[in-house]
């Protein structure tokens, strides 16, 4: 009996702990939270921008700070390293089979990118930004998704002019009142199906190692390279000339802005030196695979071997879409979507023509 009523105390202590303040103070447990501690936690952001601080943060500056603290996990146009979330992308993906769910396809506010930035990122250092780093994050995001342009400003003056693509993509829970009855009764043990079917795979939702490829796909992948690098191979290294254009100058000075998206992995200029990616000064109209002391990726060397040669039609496919130009590239970036800034990118180059 005694032992029972241990039991029936130890319990009603902790319903009484969990129930709140008011019984809390009755048994003369803890204090009262300080204003300046339920500061610290009252964190959240709502849609409509209530709880938002004061602060701005432009593209550019987030485009530093995404480099400095996200683009490890994120990569460095958020489209993501290996399984860890893209961030960018995915547009007219959702009536897909497996879609690619990101800040700019899926998300209905950005709030919500903003509260987590703010809340959990960078990982492992939570809570560690400025209000202003913040805003400059989710600034570079936007515009890593197009919804911005680089000259954008966000702040708390300014988040309600973003329009998300997917706001009206979803709808309001209703399944406690269209679905409650489905399961409030008895749940079913045995023979609940005619039949068990297998509906998604491993490999499909991209958990499960990559094996070696098969000589045969390599070969096929080779003969695939050996295809759209042919029209190139016609030109070899020493026939390769640069025709010299008059540069313009606002072309140059757009595409200095769009290589911003380059130089965490680039470099030009007199003082330039190989990073993640070669130096690109005499880059258009060069052979590929031409910078000394780089090492490049075997895809890469091949379609040197082969003749490829950086002209503006060869960086222009390459620079729009580089993993599907050469199958294998090192390169992370997903590619320019827009032609200007292909066009822009490229005057800005020539202009570091040795």
């Amino acid at each position: 009996m005694s032992k029972s009523r241990n039991l029936l105390t130890g319990a009603t202590l902790a319903a009484t702990l969990v129930a709140g303040p008011a019984l809390a103070e009755k048994l003369g447990l803890g204090r009262p939270a300080l204003p300046e501690e339920i500061a610290a936690w009252d964190l959240d952001v709502s849609p409509d921008g209530t709880g938002l601080p004061v602060g701005s943060g432009d593209v550019w500056t987030g485009d530093e700070l995404f480099a400095e603290h996200c683009a490890v996990c994120h990569g460095d146009f958020a489209e993501g390293v290996d399984n860890w979330p893209k961030l960018a992308g995915g547009f007219d993906t959702l009536d897909r089979e497996d879609p690619v769910k990101t800040v700019g396809s899926y998300w209905p506010y950005l709030s919500t990118t903003w509260d987590y930035v703010n809340r959990s990122m960078p990982f492992g250092n939570a809570q560690s930004l400025e209000p202003d780093e913040v805003y400059a994050i989710v600034a570079y995001i936007l515009y890593s998704n197009d919804l911005v342009d680089d000259d954008f400003v966000l702040s708390n003056e300014t988040f309600l002019d973003v329009e998300m693509p997917n706001a009206d993509g979803f709808i309001l829970d209703d399944r406690a009142e269209t679905e409650l009855d489905r399961f409030s009764g008895e749940p079913c043990m045995t023979d609940c199906k005619d039949s068990v079917e297998i509906t998604m795979r491993a490999a499909v939702l991209d958990v499960t190692p990559e094996e070696e490829t098969p000589d045969a796909a390599v070969e096929e992948v080779a003969t695939e390279e050996e295809a759209v690098l042919e029209p190139a191979a016609e030109e070899t290294a020493a026939e390769a000339v640069v025709e010299t254009v008059a540069l313009d100058p606002e072309m140059v000075e757009a595409g200095e802005k769009v290589f911003k998206k380059c130089k965490a992995c680039h470099q030009v200029g007199e003082d330039a030196t190989n990073r993640t990616g070669p130096v690109l000064n005499g880059i258009v109209g060069a052979p590929a695979g031409a910078v000394e002391d780089f090492k490049y990726s075997k895809a890469l060397m091949e379609a040197a071997e082969n003749g490829l040669v950086w002209d503006e039609a060869a960086m222009s496919e390459f620079l729009t879409k580089p993993k599907a130009f050469m199958k294998g590239t090192k390169m992370s970036f997903a590619g320019l979507r827009k032609e200007e800034d292909v066009q822009a990118i490229l005057a800005y180059l020539r202009s570091y023509q040795e």
